[in-house]
């Protein structure tokens, strides 16, 4: 009996070794491999081709800047301009334009008539000529500068129109709108233009200032911008007597329109947007020139209009202002109607019709 419990103890004994070598060996053993997980296709950065619904979102695409060719001429209409002219240099408009900047209107008119330069700042008059010469193909699309028209004197006699009576006065422009703006502005005035004062045209506003620059005793001119700024300068007894539009503002519900901007109509047609967007453009730039004066000036020099410091003193004299739609419309219908009614020639024989007003 003994020595069966003796043998029942020593079974036990290594029953229970072997289970304590069995945990040992679980807790203690590494294993030699781990099973490498399988990558999400999210998780892969394509190397060649990618599989079809894993492409990353495609940037936009950069807007390509239309190209249009733009007209302005040597003076007051293209101040409004400049700033505008100035970011297209540097590529920052939203257009891309080729200025084209004339001597005088004639240079620019048939380009303008072919639809070469579908954009151009003209004179108001030309405007409805040409609107009357391409039977209504162009539009008129902003008022970029009213009167810029001046009475100087050497004396201290003018006071107001009615002064003028019994004078001489030298100015330029016979047959055209300067001449046709003094006369209206005289006979709204009571001074009968032919019996009561003496007009004296010469061929250029450089021979006027030049005569009131020499000096002498109460010579009175009339004069535009910038051709004042140089009497004044060259002369110190000169002086503007009384500027032309806001004399005329005093007697007629109208203004005096000296600059417009114009669009071929087959290319408004065809690149509304892109009128729309340089109009945007424009409006910023007319408000730079009455703001940022000394920097307009400068860019007036830079680009070969006026030299910077007599476009500094001129700037604030030249009336630029953004109108369009009503006020537009308003605007330059009755300036037109005033020189209809001066001489038909001036606006080409015929008044326009609404469709000459481009609104939005």
């Amino acid at each position: 009996m003994k020595k069966f419990f003796s043998l029942l103890l020593c079974l036990s004994l290594v029953l229970a070794l072997a289970g304590c070598g069995s945990d040992n060996k679980t807790d203690n053993t590494t294993p030699t491999t781990a099973a490498t997980p399988t990558a999400a296709a999210s998780d892969v950065t394509p190397t060649g081709d990618v599989t079809p619904g894993t492409d990353p979102t495609p940037t936009e695409a950069p807007k390509v800047r239309a190209k249009v060719n733009v007209a302005v001429l040597k003076g007051p209409t293209a101040i409004g301009m400049l700033k505008l002219m100035s970011d297209d240099e540097a590529g920052t408009s939203a257009n891309d334009y080729d200025f084209t900047v004339a001597g005088a209107a004639d240079a620019i008119v048939g380009s303008v008539v072919k639809g070469e330069i579908p954009i151009a700042a003209v004179p108001c008059n030309l405007a409805a000529t040409l609107w009357n010469k391409t039977n209504g193909g162009v539009s008129v699309v902003a008022v970029n500068t009213l009167g810029v028209l001046y009475i100087l004197e050497t004396g201290n006699s003018i006071q107001s129109v009615a002064d003028l009576k019994g004078k001489t006065i030298y100015t330029t422009g016979a047959g055209t709108t300067p001449e046709y703006t003094l006369r209206y502005l005289l006979s709204k005035n009571n001074i009968d233009p032919d019996k009561d004062v003496t007009i004296v045209f010469l061929s250029e506003a450089s021979e006027v200032a030049a005569k009131m620059a020499a000096g002498g005793d109460d010579i009175i001119a009339m004069l535009p911008m910038p051709f004042v700024i140089s009497v004044l300068s060259q002369n110190e007894n000169a002086r503007i007597a009384l500027d032309v539009t806001k004399e005329w503002e005093k007697t007629d519900s109208s203004t005096v329109v000296t600059g417009v901007i114009i669009v071929n109509n087959d290319f408004l047609k065809n690149n509304k947007e892109t009128v729309d967007a340089f109009l945007d453009e424009y409006a910023l730039s007319t408000a730079y020139a009455n703001e940022q004066v000394e920097e307009t000036a400068a860019l007036s020099e830079h680009f070969d209009i006026f030299k910077a410091a007599v476009a500094k003193k001129a700037i604030p004299y030249c009336n630029i202002v953004f109108k369009t739609g009503d006020d537009m419309k308003a605007a330059v219908s009755a300036y037109l109607s005033v020189l209809f009614d001066a001489n038909p020639a001036s606006v080409g024989g015929k008044l326009p019709d609404d469709s000459f007003y481009y609104s939005r």
